[in-house]
């Protein structure tokens, strides 16, 4: 791909918004979850393995940085497909747009309930005990840093 094709597509309009808007989301998220994992004794490349054992299973917590690393480019891709999904949805649904608190904090509730009753499940990592404690600690962040900033983002950018 050539420079200007590259250049091209990043000042393409319709792409800013899925750019911010994951970059924002994936960065808070992984934050968040340093922070909240770091409370309970979990070191952040023990965590990015975690993310990674979604693919690789329980091998990822052997692997190392590179697993680790394959963890962050889960992590980061899984927000921007959040964020494309929520750009593409708001060209339909124009309360997205609108009214976009109240719609981030539903889509932050969205995906947190998609990741964990749908992905982790079909993924190869290891099955956790349900944790009441647990779910409210990821339904705050998922509203907090994935849902806000997304929706934030996506309304910055429409016309």
């Amino acid at each position: 791909m050539s420079t200007t094709t590259t250049e091209s597509l990043l000042n393409e309009p319709s792409l800013l918004p899925v750019l911010w808007a994951g970059m924002a989301c994936g960065i808070l998220d992984i934050a968040a979850a340093v922070i909240v994992n770091g409370f309970f004794g979990i070191k952040p490349i023990r965590l990015l393995q975690g993310i990674a054992s979604g693919l690789l299973g329980p091998q990822a917590f052997e692997g190392g940085l590179a697993s680790a690393l394959l963890g962050l480019l889960c992590h980061f891709f899984i927000a921007f497909t959040a964020a494309a999904v929520y750009f593409a949805a708001s060209h339909f649904m124009h309360f997205l747009v609108h009214h976009s608190v109240v719609s981030g904090v539903l889509y932050g509730v969205a995906v947190y309930f998609f990741m964990n009753r749908i992905v982790l499940p079909l993924s190869a990592a290891s099955k956790r005990p349900f944790s009441i404690k647990m779910m409210v600690i990821g339904m705050l962040i998922h509203m907090v840093c994935v849902g806000l900033p997304i929706s934030l983002i996506v309304r910055r950018f429409s016309r």
